[in-house]
């Protein structure tokens, strides 16, 4: 298929889905009538009994207001039962909840809290939930996150919608409480969207703030789930039950989103739409044409939205190359966004009113890039327990997302170019190195990677050899400046760092990054941990490098002294991560430089 067929298609698609389907929609809801209401009012008598169930994890800032919130429903207490999870806290959530429960027991509310201890802090929040229905002996159960505050005939309002038996699953519409103009408006457009979508159908999916399901319309979702929110009501839609989505019900979340968290959340949004729309397609069903129309339409074809985005920005490239003026105005009107509304966060600057709108299209455009990578975590099989989306993930939160999103970006790209230009070099080094001394063409040794959360990874790198294959017969010791072992070509290769070329292939396996600490060799790692302070420190949620800041500095160590004085180097790069645009710079510059040493050889 030619690129003008496949930015043709697929930006027809992306106008279907973001422009055609929205209007259809509105003129199929205005012919439909609303089932949000429910005119009357149950009797204490008749009201079902209620299990609201409130899954925690770390959520110390939240835990007190949320217990309060509870604790004024207006509901029969014969027919409430509030249960609080705690799935391995790490932080002050359960000592906070205990003393806000000692203080509301007096007035008389009684909320159940179960309790896992940090050795079950990978159960994950699906598991979490699975467990808690399952137990629930209620006629309907309320699943309702920690930041998140409803009014106090919430349960009331509950209640009515479930008086009519066909009726599976109870959606609260959703408002955020900050001040974010852009976020505002993105969850009023999503809140039209639901509420369109039940006139049609049924809305896709709960807002996870706060909605209901009843009992025994429930079935265990998978482990694997990453939108509980929207498999548990849809598995119950697709056993033929209603979904309401009530206007009147609103949930006010508390926690604002910030730029990092917004991120974190896209980059799951990506994996989760992708999942859905691959495990839900029995809801494109033809007998149920307002189903099927709302799931293909809306998230099935949203999953796809970021993919297609990727191939019509693929395919425009191409067309500017091949001289194409709409090609290259389209690419460059991109690019422009996206700069434009870096500048604006990495620098958090105010821009001129005139600036707003392409720094909108900016943003959108780098949010679909962002859920993009979500999908291609979900398709390699990339899962993680559940965290909140503002939480410390167990990576070190000096590092900005956006870097640590680019950095693996900048990887892939440089090394991709490293094998596809450099590649010609390989054949000739390789019979070079044959030829001036016997043994392997590659070198490959065990060395110490990054240290994350739990653990710290071993990789096997690989170079070429530049070293007699019998250079450490009397044990491990490190090179010195006219090394004896090192071979007449692999002096040559060590001083224009061409026997690194081989360790693109760790970078494109994740084991490496382009720039980063010097990846030291286990055998080493344990006297250098003992007699440097922080030595260990200096991977702590950093790929180790083919160059650094250190090796750009210093050459190939020496001795300890040597080893010491990288180290600083080492943690003055990991400072320089805290922004995107000042670890760009630096990443940039030492590449520079590293180009530098390999033309003027002035490698060790």
């Amino acid at each position: 298929m030619s690129a003008e067929m496949l930015a043709l298609s697929s930006g027809a698609l992306m106008a279907y889905h973001g422009l055609v389907y929205p209007a259809a929609l509105r003129q199929m809801a205005r012919r439909q009538r609303t089932f949000s209401e429910c005119s009357q009012r149950l009797h204490a008598g008749h009201a079902p009994t209620i299990e609201v169930i409130i899954p925690a994890y770390n959520e110390a800032p939240f835990i007190a207001a949320k217990l309060r919130n509870c604790a004024a429903l207006d509901y029969p207490s014969d027919c409430l039962l509030i249960k609080v999870v705690f799935d391995g806290c790490t932080d002050e959530t359960v000592a906070i909840a205990h003393n806000t429960l000692k203080a509301l027991i007096k007035e008389g509310v009684d909320v159940e809290t179960i309790e896992f201890d940090e050795r079950s802090l990978n159960r994950g929040k699906v598991a979490v939930l699975n467990s808690a229905i399952e137990e629930s002996t209620a006629d309907v159960v309320v699943l309702t996150d920690v930041s998140a505050s409803v009014p106090a005939d919430a349960l009331w309002r509950v209640a009515n919608q479930f008086a009519d038996p066909e009726v599976g699953v109870v959606c609260a519409t959703y408002e955020v409480a900050g001040d974010d103009t852009g976020e505002r408006a993105y969850w009023a457009y999503q809140r039209w969207l639901k509420e369109a979508e039940a006139k049609v159908a049924a809305p896709f999916g709960a807002h996870g703030a706060f909605y209901a399901i009843r009992r025994r319309c429930w079935e265990p979702v998978p482990f694997s789930t990453i939108n509980d929110d929207v498999l548990i009501p849809m598995q119950i839609v697709e056993r033929g039950y209603r979904s309401v989505y009530d206007s009147n019900l609103i949930a006010t979340e508390s926690e604002s989103a910030s730029r990092e968290t917004d991120l974190r959340r896209r980059l799951r949004i990506g994996a989760g739409n992708l999942q859905q729309a691959l495990w839900l397609w029995r809801l494109a069903d033809p007998r149920d044409p307002g189903m099927a129309f709302v799931y293909l339409s809306g998230k099935g074809l949203r999953a796809f939205v970021p993919i297609l985005l990727m191939v019509f920005l693929g395919a425009c490239i191409a067309l500017a190359l091949q001289g194409s003026w709409i090609g290259l105005a389209i690419c460059a009107a991109v690019t422009g966004a996206l700069v434009i509304n870096l500048v604006e966060a990495w620098q958090e600057v105010t821009l001129p009113a005139v600036f707003k709108p392409v720094s909108a299209a900016g943003y959108a455009i780098g949010g679909q890039v962002a859920t993009f990578l979500g999908c291609c975590q979900f398709v390699f099989g990339q899962k993680k327990p559940w965290r909140r989306a503002a939480d410390n993930t167990g990576e070190p939160d000096y590092i900005h997302p956006l870097t640590r999103m680019g950095k693996r970006c900048f990887d892939v790209a440089i090394a991709l170019t490293t094998l596809a230009v450099l590649a010609v070099l390989f054949i000739p080094l390789a019979l070079i190195i044959k030829l001036d001394s016997p043994g392997p063409v590659f070198y490959r040794q065990y060395r110490v990677g990054e240290r994350r959360e739990n653990r710290t990874d071993l990789f096997l790198l690989i170079k070429f050899r530049s070293m007699r294959t019998d250079a450490e017969k009397g044990g491990a010791r490190w090179a010195t400046k006219q090394d004896s072992r090192v071979t007449r070509v692999g002096r040559i290769l060590r001083k224009t760092r061409l026997d690194e070329l081989p360790q693109a292939w760790n970078v494109l396996k994740g084991e490496m990054s382009i720039v980063g600490p010097r990846p030291e060799r286990p055998v080493f790692f344990e006297k250098l941990e003992n007699e440097i302070p922080f030595y260990i420190e200096r991977t702590y949620g950093l790929r180790p490098g083919i160059t650094g800041l250190a090796q750009v500095e210093q050459g190939y160590d020496e001795d300890i002294e040597d080893v010491r004085a990288k180290v600083m180097h080492d943690h003055v790069y990991a400072m320089l991560l805290t922004t995107p645009w000042q670890w760009l710079k630096t990443d940039c510059s030492i590449l520079g430089r590293t180009v530098l040493v390999m033309v003027t050889g002035r490698g060790q």
